[in-house]
């Protein structure tokens, strides 16, 4: 496709884009549970770099409204980051589970301990804080400009989206992303730089949407370069994406006669590492595992419940799930989770799509009427 002819390309020394950006920011910012907003800033209310770094961290290729109850809760539980670290491993990847990537959440305990030794206190450069734990540019770039108002270039899929559709950047992404932050770097204004990166976060997520921008009420329209060639959806320009892999495989779900439910802990490293699961085969983002009831742990009377699928970074899953009801002790290396404490357990998505597809209502909370619940726990002979 060709890019439409470019009709202006403002500097990026352009103070203008900044000063416009921040009074939108004043009168339309987004409430968030870990925010500051404008207004307590200016009454001399300063961000809290725990719970900024705990945002942008679950932020992480998560959507605001998928980690809003995840923040809550983990700030209920864990107020401070020396709280944090005090907690274990597992409780903070129970508390995880169902938010996904889950190295993250590894890697959040391992910065909080780190933190801790050194008394509780964030450092407030970006190079310090790129030598924590989980820390990479952007989130370093983040907790300096919002936490400790350092001028950092803070580039998100938002400020690409702004920014490409700004300045017409027909080069595709990802490869434009240095000449992306070139550009912001020159925009950030040294007053406010924790309100300008929040304000074009704010402004990609709300008004320059990937699709259908509502231009008209942008405060930077008369700055934008792509609005005036009147095509803005054209921007960002990405690659086309390769097909991603679909490996298959199997689980296993067995059920007690009290209700409880099989399980195991993953290996600490690797995908879904430090969680927990129903047994399955070995399927890996390259290669396929085995299926069938040929491929089940132990000899029983396993009965096909359904198949389901996820969608992960570099591959898709799908898996045959079967259940069997057993009262025979847990083999080595599994453990009975009863039917009350499945809900407490650190179980990704696709292992909840498991449970369910053999016990539905388990992992929710709603098994249903008596009748329901009688006739999916079985009582064993």
């Amino acid at each position: 496709m060709t890019p439409p002819m470019p009709v202006r390309n403002p500097a990026p020394q352009d103070a203008d884009v900044a000063g416009r950006l921040l009074a939108w920011y004043d009168a339309h910012h987004r409430d968030l549970p870990w925010r500051v907003p404008p207004h307590e800033l200016a009454r001399g209310m300063r961000p809290d770099p725990y719970r900024v770094w705990l945002s942008e961290v679950m932020l992480q290729q998560t959507t605001v409204e998928a980690v809003k109850s995840y923040f809550r809760s983990f700030v209920r539980k864990w107020p401070t980051v020396t709280a944090l670290a005090s907690a274990s491993s597992d409780d903070i990847m129970k508390a995880w589970a169902g938010l996904g990537y889950y190295s993250r959440a590894r890697n959040l305990k391992a910065c909080a301990d780190q933190v801790a030794v050194k008394g509780g206190t964030f450092p407030d450069t970006e190079e310090s804080l790129r030598a924590l734990p989980g820390i990479g540019a952007y989130t370093a770039a983040a907790i300096a400009a919002i936490a400790f108002d350092r001028p950092a270039a803070v580039v998100d899929g938002n400020v690409e989206r702004v920014v490409t559709r700004l300045f017409s950047i027909a080069t595709p992404l990802p490869q434009a992303k240095m000449e992306v932050r070139a550009i912001v770097e020159g925009l950030v204004p040294d007053k406010r730089p924790g309100d300008f990166a929040q304000a074009t976060m704010d402004l990609g997520a709300t008004i320059c949407t990937p699709r259908r921008p509502r231009c008209m009420l942008c405060p930077l329209r008369e700055n934008c370069s792509a609005q005036a060639n009147g095509d803005p959806e054209f921007y960002p320009v990405r690659l086309a994406k390769p097909e991603k892999p679909l490996r298959r495989g199997a689980a296993f779900v067995a059920v007690r006669s009290d209700g409880a439910v099989l399980l195991r802990k993953r290996p600490e490293k690797g995908l879904l590492g430090g969680m927990s699961e129903v047994p399955t085969t070995g399927w890996t983002a390259r290669v396929d595992g085995a299926t069938g009831v040929s491929a089940a742990p132990f000899a029983a009377d396993w009965r096909r419940a359904g198949t389901i699928g996820q969608v992960f970074t570099h591959f898709s899953l799908e898996l045959e799930v079967f259940r069997t009801e057993t009262n025979a002790p847990a083999p080595a290396g599994h453990f009975w989770s009863g039917a009350g404490g499945i809900l407490g357990e650190a179980l990704p998505t696709i292992m909840k799509k498991a449970i369910e597809a053999a016990i539905p209502g388990a992992t929710n909370g709603k098994l249903g009427d008596t009748a329901t619940a009688n006739h999916l726990i079985t009582t064993i002979p």
